[in-house]
């Protein structure tokens, strides 16, 4: 990386359940630049709920008020310039200042949204409601996750590893790499209550039981956004 670092964030209690796709019902919502990342021929729909902790910007202490919140992304996979990476199609958070500073200028599609998460004898509940009700949108997942950790798969990693997102707030794409170590996987138990999320996908995108995968812990570093040049 050419520049330091700009912001450090710790993802704790991370979920990815994934879906595959045809990239034709993607590829309306993705920018034009980007092309959408296949898995032997098959696109695939992440929805990933984590809670963000110890948000801080470079020299500076954690952030005492939007320090800590909860988060939940719909993203697909991307790659562009001999980069793989991760497209959002919506980020919804439950901290208005983490909302307000993420969707500066349209930078990135952060929404706000109501959100809780339960814990009781090892099984979480992560619940969220879009503040908009015309949008609609909400998501409960209950999950347990089993101890020990998975030594992943080809696709595990294909899903999870990705170092960078690319967003196009205007005219302009932009990207944004990130650091972190390798994921630490887990298989979870999952039951999903409720998901009215992505809308905008063909009816019944999210029917099928999900590839799901669980992580307790993940430290990681921004680095400032970088105008992609095709």
């Amino acid at each position: 990386m050419k520049q330091p670092w700009i912001m450090e964030q710790t993802w704790r209690d991370l979920v990815f359940l994934h879906w595959p796709i045809s990239p034709n019902a993607l590829r309306p919502f993705v920018p034009a630049e980007l092309e959408i990342d296949l898995f032997d021929g098959q696109a695939w729909v992440g929805v990933v709920p984590f809670i963000a902790d110890r948000t801080r910007l470079r020299c500076s202490l954690p952030v005492p008020i939007a320090g800590t919140y909860r988060e939940l992304n719909v993203r697909t996979y991307v790659p562009c310039n001999g980069r793989s990476g991760v497209y959002f199609f919506s980020l919804d958070a439950d901290s208005l200042p983490a909302v307000k500073a993420a969707s500066a200028g349209g930078f990135l599609p952060y929404r706000y949204a109501r959100m809780k998460v339960a814990k009781k004898d090892g099984r979480y509940v992560f619940t969220s409601h879009l503040a908009k009700p015309a949008i609609g949108e909400s998501f409960q997942v209950g999950f347990m996750p089993s101890a020990g950790i998975l030594e992943s798969s080809e696709l595990e990693r294909w899903l999870t590893e990705r170092y960078c997102l690319w967003t196009k707030p205007k005219t302009a794409l932009y990207r944004v790499d990130i650091v972190h170590a390798p994921w630490q996987l887990q298989t979870v138990h999952i039951e999903i209550a409720e998901n009215s999320l992505a809308g905008f996908l063909p009816a019944g995108w999210n029917a099928e039981e999900p590839l799901a995968h669980f992580s307790a812990l993940q430290k990681t570093r921004f680095y400032p956004p970088v105008k992609e040049h095709k």
